[in-house]
């Protein structure tokens, strides 16, 4: 079953402006929150579905992309491809828990309800890295091994940060909640402040013995090969989000992503304009005149087309179904052959006495036709 549209998720049309997208989500936010709705999956997964939403229709770029590509924008990094798909309740509340600022009882994550330690889980920073592609690459996607140096979790302490065969202690200033609370009194009465606890940094546990391997942090640098399956039609710029593949978190956290930057390598023969291609093909005056078949380049290979006796120069040629495909795998674009005629600069003596016959040929006066002329006609041209 294919994903639902982001808008109608959080029912709002394509020209929802933020605030209502904000007040959209916030509501379907609160009506299936975990805490109103304890062991429900179908709650759950409607909740993580308008937090997927949400976090596209509210960022401007993101946006962007899913109005001109739909869902095919955010593929090949999980379920959500180039931005944060596969979103956990910790990542949804790390992210979006302020939407909730107001409402007693749904103040933040903290396992569904009080209890827990609320300083979020640490989350390991995001790896970039620009991968090249050709055309015919581009065209028919592909898969891609890259070796990249990150931090992966320590198999030595299984990413807790501790010597094996030792605990985690519970914090003693926070006692594992990651946060401690501080109350003032002012002249409006009491106020209470929550900071993140100095002594286990958010953690909520400290360690007595450090893992000799990683020296507590629970991390190791190491090199890794990652596969990228890279689908048709992507372009120079597009960014790939892979969830889950940038560098780990310090001692048990959540991991960082893989930012896959595509960079479009120059064809010899072919420039691309957007799902078209367009390539320049050059006749001889012979070819023009008498008409010739000719090989031209294409993604799948070489390509043989007849050139039409009289063919006039700055003549635009369309082979449908030539060019790139839509990244969002609907149609492919044309490839548009250009004819230009080529002079040459220096004739022979028997060359030149072959044009000078032809110059006083009645046949070799210009007689354009002047329903070509115009930039309409021209245009109209173009698209044969």
């Amino acid at each position: 079953m294919g994903k639902r549209d982001y808008y109608e998720i959080l029912g709002v049309s394509k020209s929802a402006a933020q605030d209502e997208i904000k007040k959209a989500y916030r509501k379907q936010a609160l009506q299936y929150h975990p805490d109103k709705n304890p062991g429900d999956k179908k709650a759950e997964e409607k909740f993580k579905e308008a937090a997927e939403a949400y976090e596209i229709l509210s960022d401007a770029q993101k946006r962007q992309k899913y109005d001109q590509f739909g869902h095919a924008a955010f593929q090949n990094g999980g379920a959500g491809g180039f931005h944060s798909g596969g979103m956990t309740m910790e990542d949804i509340f790390s992210q979006f828990g302020d939407i909730f600022g107001g409402f007693g009882g749904f103040g933040g994550f903290s396992g569904f309800s009080g209890g827990s330690r609320r300083g979020g889980v640490p989350k390991g920073s995001n790896l970039r890295v620009k991968v090249t592609l050709n055309l015919e690459e581009v065209a028919n996607g592909v898969e891609k091994k890259i070796k990249v140096k990150k931090y992966v979790s320590c198999d030595a302490c299984e990413g807790s940060g501790a010597k094996h065969g030792t605990a985690k202690n519970t914090c003693p200033t926070c006692h594992g909640h990651g946060q401690v609370t501080r109350v003032t009194h002012t002249f409006l009465g009491q106020m209470q402040t929550a900071s993140t606890c100095p002594t286990c940094h958010g953690e909520g546990t400290t360690i007595s013995q450090k893992c000799e391997s990683c020296y507590g942090e629970g991390i190791v640098k190491k090199e890794e090969v990652i596969k990228i399956n890279i689908p048709a039609g992507v372009a120079e710029g597009m960014q790939i989000k892979m969830s889950g593949k940038g560098n780990a978190a310090r001692r048990g956290g959540v991991n960082g992503d893989l930012l896959v930057i595509i960079h479009e390598k120059q064809h010899p023969e072919l420039t691309r304009d957007g799902s078209d291609l367009l390539y320049n093909l050059y006749l001889s005056i012979p070819q023009a005149t008498l008409g010739a078949t000719v090989e031209i380049p294409t993604v799948e290979g070489r390509a043989k087309i007849k050139i039409e006796a009289g063919t006039q120069p700055g003549r635009v040629l369309r082979l449908r179904g030539k060019g790139m495909p839509e990244v969002n795998g609907y149609g492919k674009g044309d490839l548009l052959v250009q004819i230009n005629v080529w002079i040459p600069k220096s004739l022979d003596k028997e060359e030149r006495k072959v044009f000078e016959k032809m110059e006083q040929s009645d046949t070799f006066t210009p007689r354009p036709d002047r329903s070509e002329h115009g930039f309409f006609n021209r245009m109209k041209n173009f698209f044969e």
